[in-house]
């Protein structure tokens, strides 16, 4: 069992940055693949990047390429999202999500979910 919880969530101006954490719980946090997926209201849950279990391999969404970083630190149990040169439509909630397999490309099936941080990016 993993929990998962999300930081760093915000208000913040066009061009601006954020960077969001995720936290996990367990000891086996480097056993899975980590990712990060973005909501907006009826709208389906958007897969944005993801990294493998030792950060070997990194996925990214086309929108989000040259503008956001994935990185983790399996001693910390943590992953980050650092998010730069945000536009309007980076504006939904961020989720963090771990997965048991998960191989760098853009299929990631998420075995479990934090709770979610807005970011809103305002023009």
């Amino acid at each position: 069992q993993v929990q998962l919880v999300e930081s760093g969530g915000g208000l913040v101006q066009a061009g601006g940055s954020l960077r969001l954490s995720c936290a996990a719980s367990g000891r086996t946090f480097s056993s899975y693949g980590m990712g990060w997926f973005r909501q907006t209201p009826g709208r389906k849950r958007e897969f944005v990047t993801g990294i493998t279990r030792t950060g070997s391999f990194i996925y990214y969404t086309d929108s989000v390429k040259g503008r956001f970083t994935i990185s983790r630190d399996n001693a910390k149990n943590t992953v980050w999202l650092q998010m730069n040169s945000l536009k309007p439509e980076d504006t939904a909630v961020y989720y963090c999500a771990a997965a048991t397999y998960y191989s760098g490309t853009s299929y990631f099936k998420s075995n479990y979910w934090g709770q979610g941080t807005q970011v809103t990016v305002s023009s």
